[in-house]
C-alpha cells in the first residue's frame, strides 16, 4: 500500500512529493523550452540546428583532427580536420614570447607566486588570511624582479616578453592598479575641496574622451618627446601606467555611481557618530558602494582585459601578435582559424572566470529579499 492510498488520521498524513512533471529537469523544460505554442517550435527547430552543426563541428575540432604534425603540408595529406599541430609545436611562443628558454622557470614561479597572492583578497576564509596579505602586498616587487632580473638574478628586456604572459601582465596589473586609483578619483570627485574635484573631473573626462589605442600612442612615441634627452623608460612599463590609468578612470565612475546610490541618511548617521571623513568612507559607505558597484567594476575589469590586444598595435607581441608571426612562417601559413581559437579559448576561460567570481560575491554580499 502506498502513502497515497493508505489511510491516516486527520492531520498526520506525510508531505507527499510534487507530480513528476512540476519537479526537475521536466518542470524547467516545460517552463523554459515547450511553456508556449512559439517557444516549443523555437526549441524544436534549436535542436534541429544544433544536430547539424554539432557533428561536422566535432569531426572537424577532433575526430579528424591533426596533432602531430610537422608543417601545415603534412596536416592536410593526413586528414581533412583541424591542425593543431600549429598550437602545440608553437605553445611555449604563444605561452612566454621571446623570453629565454633557461630562465622560463622564472615566469612559471611568477605565476604560482600570482595565485598565492590572490588566495587571501578573493577568498575571505582562507587561512591565516591576514599574514597572506603581507605576502600579497610584496608580490609585486617580487615578481618584477622575477621577471625582469635584478638582485642576482640575470636581466631580461621588456622586448622579450611576449604571449600569454604579456596579457596576463598587463591585464592583471591594470586591474590590480586601477581599482584603489579609480575609488580615490571617484571620491576626489564628489570631494568637497574644489581644486581637487577639478583635477579629478579633468583628468575622468579627458582619459574617457579619448580612446586607449590613443593613449597607447601617447606611451610609445610622444611620450619620449617631454623627457629629458637620453633618458630610457622602458615601454612596457609605459604600457603598464597607461593602461592603469585608463582603467581608473572608468572605474571612478562606477564607484562614484555606487556612492550616488548609497542613502544620505547613512552619511548623517556615520556623522552623527563622530566618524571621520575617512572611518565614514571606510567603515560605513565605501563597503556599501562597493557591493553596489561590483558587476561594473568587474565589467570593466573584462573589457580592459580584452583591450590588452591593442599592444599589437604599437610592437608588443602579445597572442594575437605572435599568432601573425606564426602565419608569416611557410610552415604554417593558412592556419589562422586553429590560432584564433586558441586564442578564443583562452580569453574565454580567463573573461568567464571573472564572470564566474562576480557572481559569487554578489551572491556572497547580497543582504537583501531574493528575487
Amino acid at each position: 500500500m502506498t502513502d497515497a492510498t493508505q489511510t491516516h488520521a486527520p492531520g498526520t498524513h506525510p508531505d507527499l512529493p510534487p507530480p513528476l512533471g512540476n519537479r526537475g529537469a521536466i518542470k524547467w523544460m516545460r517552463e523554459n523550452l515547450f511553456s508556449s505554442p512559439t517557444n516549443t517550435v523555437l526549441t524544436l527547430l534549436g535542436i534541429y540546428l544544433i544536430y547539424l552543426a554539432i557533428p561536422p563541428f566535432l569531426d572537424w575540432f577532433i575526430l579528424n583532427a591533426v596533432f602531430d604534425a610537422g608543417s601545415r603540408a603534412e596536416c592536410w595529406e593526413r586528414a581533412s580536420g583541424a591542425c593543431w599541430s600549429v598550437v602545440i609545436v608553437r605553445f611555449d611562443q604563444l605561452v612566454y614570447g621571446f623570453y629565454p628558454v633557461e630562465l622560463r622557470w622564472r615566469v612559471d614561479l611568477s605565476a604560482v607566486l600570482l595565485a598565492v597572492a590572490l588566495v587571501p583578497i578573493l577568498f575571505d576564509k582562507a587561512p591565516y588570511r591576514r599574514g597572506w596579505f603581507v605576502f600579497s602586498l610584496i608580490y609585486p616587487v617580487i615578481a618584477f624582479f622575477l621577471l625582469w632580473g635584478g638582485l642576482g638574478l640575470e636581466p631580461v628586456e621588456s622586448a622579450k616578453f611576449g604571449g600569454i604572459m604579456l596579457t596576463v601582465l598587463i591585464g592583471v596589473t591594470g586591474i590590480v592598479a586601477s581599482l584603489p586609483l579609480g575609488i580615490v578619483l571617484a571620491l576626489g570627485r564628489r570631494s568637497e575641496l574644489l581644486v581637487l574635484k577639478v583635477i579629478s573631473i579633468c583628468f575622468i573626462e579627458f582619459i574617457r574622451g579619448v580612446p586607449l589605442i590613443t593613449l597607447l600612442f601617447v606611451a610609445s612615441t610622444l611620450l619620449n618627446y617631454f623627457l629629458p634627452p637620453g633618458t630610457y623608460f622602458d615601454l612596457l612599463l609605459r604600457v603598464l601606467i597607461m593602461v592603469t590609468l585608463f582603467s581608473a578612470a572608468y572605474i571612478a565612475e562606477v564607484v562614484r555611481g555606487g556612492l550616488q546610490a548609497i542613502p544620505r541618511g547613512q552619511f548623517e548617521a556615520a556623522m552623527a557618530m563622530g566618524l571621520s571623513y575617512w572611518k565614514m568612507m571606510g567603515l560605513v559607505v565605501l563597503p556599501q558602494a562597493l557591493k553596489i558597484s561590483i558587476p561594473g567594476i568587474v565589467n570593466t575589469f573584462i573589457g580592459l582585459y580584452k583591450d590588452t590586444t591593442l599592444v599589437v598595435i604599437i610592437g608588443l607581441l602579445d597572442p594575437l601578435g605572435l599568432s601573425q608571426s606564426i602565419l608569416a612562417d611557410s610552415k604554417w601559413q593558412g592556419l589562422s582559424t586553429e590560432l584564433y581559437i586558441f586564442i578564443a579559448i583562452f580569453f574565454f576561460i580567463s573573461c568567464f572566470s571573472m564572470s564566474r567570481y562576480s557572481i559569487y560575491l554578489e551572491n556572497k554580499l547580497h543582504t537583501g529579499h531574493k528575487r
